[in-house]
């Protein structure tokens, strides 16, 4: 796959190529295409690589110089993102705050925390979980139960997230928390961010289907954190999460779909292998996938078009995951049966190769990020004008 942005950031284009080239080298080399967002594989190498990018320049390359980035604009984030995905580079292990928590400071943190967090950020020398769900409320984050005090200069916060990706190395997580008792639903919820390395906060590892522990439980028990490390307004957590999650659906699913192509592409190479592609019923199948990958190609060139003009996309970036999650599980699935009983054998230690691996992890994929019923259910009712779901 490739594109061509335009003669406005050729130069830009190139300069990226060519410090990639010349420092995606040696062990970085070694671990091409390793990690993901439900995949905890090679993270010092990738944390290694992650301040390597840092030194040259390359993270937050859209935020403003005064917090350490280049302060260019979003072609610019655009291009750099296709072409780091292009080489198959390691994904990054400080993706919940370069993705996530770091935009949503920049557009709705203050001036104190902009300065304080976004540094070391850059910088790769705090790293960041993420505190949205909970034991009862995945996808429904209106259901949060975490609370939160006030008492003098601090907040108390007391509850339980799960599912936090890479939770176990988080320095800070920011949590949604409901500082309003006699709230409900999306009312009298706040944004907190609230460190780790004191006695109120437990994490444990989670080990998943793959066999590695990149998420995480926390368990907040009368942890602390200051009054002033609530991002926007007391009581507007919603606003600010919602906008969290749009900022995650928007931007990252043309290096995914990347991923994508050439699973795709090594689908195709082991049909051949296989003889499979004689079978009709197969190639159908085999085709099927081909064109799905080709189809969320387009869908992610309509998105960076929406996101080049100023404007966010709404409903498109939801059926945007809903489409690639459910049709990347599929994938995997006819990746494996091709395999055959190989497909199926693992390694010492149940050590996985990178099909195997894909194929499980994409397990999750239809829950993460907001769950497929919940996608189904906003483009029932934002695009289709339906009934909003009965609740009990």
């Amino acid at each position: 796959m490739e594109l061509d942005f335009g003669p406005a950031v050729r130069a830009f284009r190139d300069e990226v190529r060519d410090w990639l080239a010349d420092h995606l080298v040696g062990e970085f080399a070694e671990h091409r295409g390793v990690g993901g967002p439900t995949d905890g594989a090679a993270w010092e190498v990738r944390l290694a690589w992650d301040r390597e990018l840092s030194a040259g320049g390359w993270l937050g390359i859209g935020w403003p110089q005064e917090y350490g980035g280049r302060g260019l604009g979003l072609l610019e984030e655009i291009v750099f993102e296709y072409e780091y995905a292009r080489v198959n580079a390691p994904y990054r292990a400080t993706v919940n705050a370069l993705d996530l928590l770091g935009p949503m400071l920049l557009k709705m943190g203050s001036e104190t925390q902009k300065k304080r967090f976004l540094p070391p950020i850059l910088a790769v020398e705090e790293l960041w979980g993420q505190g949205f769900s909970e034991p009862g409320a995945g996808s429904d984050l209106a259901s949060v139960r975490t609370r939160a005090e006030r008492d003098g200069d601090e907040w108390v916060v007391s509850g339980q997230k799960v599912w936090t990706s890479f939770g176990i190395h988080a320095d800070w997580i920011y949590v949604l928390t409901r500082t309003d008792p006699q709230s409900a639903r999306h009312k009298g919820l706040s944004l907190l961010l609230v460190p780790t390395d004191q006695p109120g906060v437990e994490i444990r590892p989670i080990r998943n289907l793959a066999g590695q522990d990149e998420f995480a439980e926390i368990f907040l028990s009368d942890a602390r954190t200051g009054a002033d490390m609530v991002v926007g307004e007391v009581g507007q957590g919603w606003r600010t999460a919602m906008a969290t999650l749009g900022i995650e659906r928007g931007t990252t699913l043309l290096p995914q779909q990347l991923t994508f192509e050439r699973e795709a592409e090594a689908l195709i190479d082991l049909a051949r292998e296989r003889g499979a592609l004689d079978d009709p019923m197969l190639r159908r199948r085999i085709v099927d996938a081909w064109i799905s990958v080709r189809i969320m190609r387009t869908t992610n060139l309509r998105t960076i078009a929406e996101l080049t003009a100023g404007r966010t996309p709404g409903a498109q970036a939801t059926t945007a995951k809903l489409y690639a999650s459910t049709r990347h599980q599929q994938l995997g699935q006819l990746a494996t049966e091709l395999a055959g009983p190989a497909g199926q054998i693992v390694g010492e230690d149940y050590d996985l190769d990178r099909r195997q691996r894909s194929f499980l992890l994409a397990l999750a994929e239809t829950i993460y990020g907001g769950s497929s019923e919940i996608q189904r259910n906003i483009i029932g009712e934002q695009v289709l004008g339906l009934p909003k779901e009965p609740r009990p």
